[in-house]
Parts: C-alpha cells; sequence; structure tokens
C-alpha cells in the first residue's frame, strides 16, 4: 500500500480553470482530485460529504465571493485553503486579504503556453499544495520532504571567501508557506532606523509589489519591491519581485540588490538559496541571516554557507511556523545559531544587526 494522497476540492466558476487545475494536480502521484465546484454552495456541498486535505479557491465567483466562503471555511470547519487567483493588479489587494484571513498560500491560475512554462508551473503549484496540507491550524504538522531540482550554483558559484571591508550590517531573510503574515509581524516591531533588510518570499509575480506596498502602509520602516541597483540602507526593506531571483552585491560601503532571470533554484524563483549564497560572499560576516516559515530545503544550503562565511543566523521556532520545512532544513544541516519564536526575531535582528 502506498501513502495516502492528499485530496483536494478545487472551487472556481470557469470549467476550463477546473479542468487544468484538476490535470495538472492529478499528474502528480501524490494529489488527487476528489472534487471539483462551480462556486461555494456547491463546495460546501462536496464538504459535507468529505472533507478534504486541502481546497483551491478563486477569489471572484457568483453567488458568494471567496473570501466570504473562506471566512465561513476558518470560523466553522478549519481546512487549509489556497488561493488560485489570476495575475491581476486589481485583485492582489483582495489575494492578500485572504492571507489575513487565514489562507495558506497563492497560486496563478493555469494558462497554456509552453511546455517549459507548464512544467514550472506545475512543479510549483503542486509543491505549494502539498505544504498546505501539511500546514499547521492548530492541528500536529505532517513535514513532507521535497527535494530540489537545481541548486544556486545556476546562478552564481560557490562563495569561497567573502568581502568584508565595509561594517555595514544587513539583514536577509527568506520566507515561503506562511511567510506573509510572519514577516508583517517582524517588520511591524522594527523601528525607522533598523538596519537595511533584503527578503525573498515564494509570491507570483505582481503579487510582490501589492505585498510590499501594503507592507509600506503598516511598518515605520519603507518597504518596496526591488529593482536592480536598488540601494540597501538602513529603515528600509527590499522584497524580490515574484518570478525573479534577487542577489545581493556590493560596491565599497554600499550594497545593492540585482534582479535576475534564470531557471528556479531548489525549485522556486525567487530563491532564498540565491540571496543568502549572493550574502556569504558579498557581505560576509556583516550579514545577519533570517529563515522562516515554508517547505522544502530553499534557503539552507545557502545559509550553511553564510555562517561558513561569518554571519549570525536566525530560524524561526516549530511552534510558531505553519510550515516548518526550511527552517527544519537549515537546522539540520548546522547552518543556524539560534533558534526563535517569531515574536522573538524582531528584537534578535536589531541586536545582531547592530
Amino acid at each position: 500500500m502506498g501513502a495516502k494522497k492528499i485530496r483536494v476540492l478545487v472551487v472556481d466558476d470557469s470549467a476550463v480553470v477546473r479542468q487544468a487545475l484538476s490535470s495538472l494536480l492529478s499528474s502528480d502521484p501524490e494529489i488527487e482530485v476528489m472534487a471539483t465546484a462551480a462556486d461555494p454552495f456547491v463546495a460546501a456541498d462536496r464538504i459535507a460529504e468529505e472533507v478534504p486535505d486541502v481546497i483551491t479557491l478563486d477569489i471572484e465567483m457568483p453567488r458568494m465571493d471567496g473570501l466570504t466562503f473562506l471566512k465561513m471555511i476558518m470560523t466553522q470547519h478549519p481546512v487549509p485553503v489556497v488561493i488560485c487567483s489570476s495575475l491581476a493588479d486589481e485583485g492582489a489587494q483582495s489575494t492578500l486579504r485572504a492571507l489575513e484571513y487565514g489562507a495558506v498560500d497563492i497560486i496563478t491560475k493555469p494558462r497554456l503556453g509552453t511546455r517549459q512554462y507548464f512544467e514550472d508551473s506545475r512543479t510549483s503549484i503542486c509543491d505549494i499544495v502539498k505544504a498546505a496540507a501539511g500546514a499547521r491550524l492548530g492541528e500536529p504538522r505532517v513535514y513532507h520532504v521535497v527535494q530540489p531540482k537545481l541548486t544556486a550554483d545556476v546562478i552564481l558559484r560557490q562563495a569561497t571567501h567573502a568581502m568584508d571591508e565595509t561594517t555595514e550590517k544587513v539583514i536577509v531573510i527568506g520566507a515561503s508557506t506562511g511567510g506573509t503574515e510572519a514577516l508583517k509581524c517582524m517588520l511591524e516591531n522594527l523601528p525607522p532606523d533598523a538596519p537595511g533588510i533584503v527578503i525573498v518570499q515564494h509570491m507570483p509575480e505582481l503579487f510582490t509589489r501589492a505585498f510590499a506596498n501594503r507592507l509600506d502602509g503598516l511598518c515605520a520602516i519603507t518597504v518596496k519591491e526591488a529593482e536592480t541597483n536598488d540601494t540597501v540602507l538602513r529603515g528600509r526593506a527590499l522584497i524580490a519581485p515574484g518570478n525573479h531571483h534577487m542577489l545581493l552585491r556590493r560596491s565599497g560601503a554600499r550594497y545593492f540588490v540585482e534582479i535576475k532571470d534564470g531557471p528556479l533554484v531548489c525549485r522556486h524563483r525567487p530563491s532564498v538559496d540565491v540571496l543568502f549564497r549572493s550574502a556569504a560572499r558579498y557581505a560576509g560576516p556583516n550579514a545577519v541571516g533570517v529563515i522562516l516559515t515554508g517547505m522544502g530545503d530553499d534557503g539552507a544550503r545557502g545559509m550553511l554557507e553564510m555562517k561558513q562565511a561569518g554571519a549570525f543566523n536566525i530560524a524561526q521556532d516549530e511552534a510558531s511556523s505553519i510550515v516548518f520545512g526550511m527552517p527544519k532544513e537549515a537546522i539540520r544541516l548546522n547552518g543556524v545559531h539560534k533558534v526563535l519564536p517569531l515574536a522573538d526575531v524582531p528584537a534578535a535582528i536589531l541586536k545582531h544587526g547592530a
């Protein structure tokens, strides 16, 4: 007998999307699409018959919108929910609100395109659904091991000697499933003169800009979606744009970021490993690394390289993580100095980033 499959309920008013998403998810041997629904009322009937392990949920639907249905699910019968959204600026704010209401993650609606696009999309969507199945919603977590595809070697070579002529500190942060709310809680507790911060959060393109703008309105520090040559400054956080890698660079005493295209690294673009390896090379002992909630092992190897280059590294603890995969792997590789509850991370950043 094989392992029990993850049962998914697909809720979307578009028959084309339901068929495409069902086909994509069913291609993974660990996932089974148990049912589909054209609106929340049909979905409620399906859930009454059998409770799924994960629900993929559209936001804009007839009769009842996805946000209203999500709030009902979370108050009446919590089930991990992944929002399935189109790449539209106007829908980004609603999608971010869904994360506040308890959705685990975001996927973009699959669209027909090149074979490589479909493969990249399939890999990402299936991994997100698997992570959601193991997400912490008040119940014991299930840890899913995901083998990475490519390493950061495809973007930049392994660091040998970090450059440390400057004493300015820089904070580099990696997060995935559950990371949007973790980052919000963390950044809201930093003062306006906090050390410069560079962040990779696994999130689809367009949503990263809306996410950065939302944080900018909530935090004492400035938050923006990163662009190539943006300077890393005190009191500012730069978030990698979705579907692009971000590297930390340095010119003299000035840190800046570079945005690059390239293949998936550790099954992600942007990849935490790419950011962390560049921090090991260009910041070395002047870096503080933070790895937050997320599935898989993206960031673990890069964090070890940072430690070997003299950086101080922090991992979010299991109790406060939605999915403990990424911190767990960094700890397993002995790349972490401190394991802390999320609430204690801002103080540690300020202490070691001073």
